[in-house]
């Protein structure tokens, strides 16, 4: 079976994030790499972990949130972990729909400043 570890650098390059990143993350027991001397080796697990990370992020969450949410798993199970990020879910998508119509409202409103900015540039002599 081939081995399915990476080496720190090889998981900088595999999910595109800096060693200062990474370093964080294992900082605040986001990933706990196995050791081998100086040398730190990311199995499965860790990969995964870095999946759910980055997903978590994009989708907005805090990494304390995402700390938080993968220590359910570890002192409670599944189920609560499953119920826990439902409510981190719901609360997520209100907030970035509240986003979407603000930014929605913004983007009508540039388009109409810049229709009248066009409209009184053509009343302008060319010079």
């Amino acid at each position: 079976m081939p081995d399915t570890r990476l080496t720190f650098k090889e998981m900088c390059a595999r999910f595109d994030v800096t060693p200062r990143t990474l370093r964080y993350y294992e900082y605040i027991e986001l990933l706990a790499p196995e050791k081998e001397g100086r040398a730190r080796f990311y199995g499965p697990r860790e990969q995964a972990r870095m999946k759910l990370i980055l997903r978590g992020r994009r989708f907005g969450f805090s990494l304390e949130e995402i700390r938080q949410w993968l220590l359910i798993y570890g002192k409670k199970g599944e189920r609560p972990q499953l119920e826990t990020w439902l409510a981190l879910a719901d609360r997520q998508l209100e907030a970035l729909e509240k986003q979407r119509a603000e930014l929605d409202l913004a983007l009508a409103d540039l388009r109409a400043l810049r229709e009248t900015a066009v409209a009184e540039l053509e009343k302008l002599p060319q010079d």
